[in-house]
């Protein structure tokens, strides 16, 4: 605070003093910003926890949250179904995901009590929601990103496993990039890999005796029999990818299936994306796919809670060994690119497989998208 000023002609230790003023009125200059503003803000924030708290600061902020159009759902663990013996009602928009573990189950039955509909649970400590039920006072949302605690599939440690799958009604596009092992640039010096300081991609090729070639330069080819090598084939490799094309197929139209009571409550959604803290996989969702969802019904699978998936054609590129920039290295690396049977080969699909995915294994999606193509098909299940 100020001193109060000295009167005229005073001076010394007696001086008298003017006296105190009258207190200034406290201005909050947040009021002086617009609404619109305020919103921009807001957006920008889009994690729904903190948004939540942004509610606890005024009635003003609390009226504005609900309103922005970009909100991120960083679900924290999964909660089992056996648990909802203490049932009570939410607490609205303040409500924060706090979704706990309380026993492991199988990745499905997580996903319908992560993202199904069920009513919320509080005990002294924490409450527990679904995304649905934390998402239901906002009311303007366009593009919505749910981010889950971890991949549904179980991979041993060491293999390499991504997906990124578009919907509409039903699946259109997938594209599954996966290693028998991923191996670090120091481990590949210590195996007696290449380290030539190039640091451009390389491949090794592998005869049908499964000796090794010699390294070479991508872009290069596998034997001209047209068969796939047969490394493919060795320790149970053809299994292994079996096995990971169809465990992504569910985990995808296991999420797709879930997301209808989220889509049907949010009519103003352009964009929805469904992905996982592991970065293992990612479910992604235009706006006119949206729409389509919306329009058309969806084909259930009869065994279980997801969507039941349509005959497909698929495409495989494989490489016995493929090393990235930065010594990354990855032993049995594969790249399947599917597509429903029904559907007319597209231009933009091959931009879809490259890009799928984020450095480094972008770069390698590129480099198996040159080599030969092996065609399968699998029927709807």
């Amino acid at each position: 605070m100020p001193l109060e000023p000295a009167l005229p002609g005073d001076s010394g230790r007696n001086c008298r003093r003017a006296p105190c003023m009258a207190s200034v009125a406290f201005t909050d200059h947040c009021d002086r910003l617009p609404d619109s503003l305020l919103l921009l803000i807001l957006n920008k924030v889009a994690d729904i926890k903190a948004l939540g708290r942004c509610c606890a600061v005024s009635r003003r902020f609390y009226a504005l949250a609900p309103l922005v159009d970009n909100v991120v759902v960083k679900v924290d663990c999964v909660i089992s179904g056996e648990e909802n013996s203490l049932n009570v009602k939410g607490r609205g928009i303040l409500s924060i995901v706090r979704l706990v573990m309380g026993s492991i189950f199988k990745p499905i039955q997580a996903l319908q009590h992560l993202l199904g509909p069920k009513k919320a649970i509080l005990t002294t400590e924490v409450s527990h929601h679904s995304p649905g039920e934390v998402l239901k006072n906002f009311k303007e949302i366009q593009n919505l990103r749910i981010e889950l605690p971890g991949g549904e599939l179980g991979i041993e440690e060491g293999v390499l496993l991504k997906w990124k799958a578009e919907f509409g009604s039903t699946l259109e596009s997938c594209v599954i990039l996966g290693a028998a092992s991923l191996v670090k640039g120091t481990e590949v010096e210590k195996k007696g890999g290449k380290s030539d300081g190039s640091n451009k991609p390389w491949c090794s090729q592998v005869r049908t005796d499964g000796s090794r070639t010699g390294e070479s330069l991508i872009p290069t080819q596998p034997d001209d029999s047209g068969s796939i090598p047969a490394s493919f084939y060795t320790d149970g490799g053809l299994k292994l990818r079996v096995v990971w094309t169809i465990s992504s197929l569910i985990a995808a139209s296991a999420r797709h299936y879930l997301l209808q009571q989220i889509i049907s409550d949010h009519p103003t959604l352009e964009s929805l994306v469904l992905t996982d803290a592991d970065g293992q996989g990612m479910l992604c969702m235009s706006k006119e796919q949206l729409r389509e969802f919306r329009d058309k019904p969806l084909a259930a699978s009869a065994s279980s809670n997801r969507t039941q998936v349509p005959a497909l054609n698929m495409k495989l590129w494989y490489a016995p060994y493929l090393e990235l920039p930065g010594g990354t290295g990855l032993k049995g690396a594969t790249l399947v690119d599917i597509r429903p049977s029904d559907q007319p080969a597209r231009k933009e699909s091959e931009a879809f497989v490259v890009g799928a995915f984020e450095e480094p294994y972008r770069t390698a999606a590129s480099i198996l998208a040159k080599q030969r193509t092996y065609l399968l098909e699998m029927n709807s299940f």
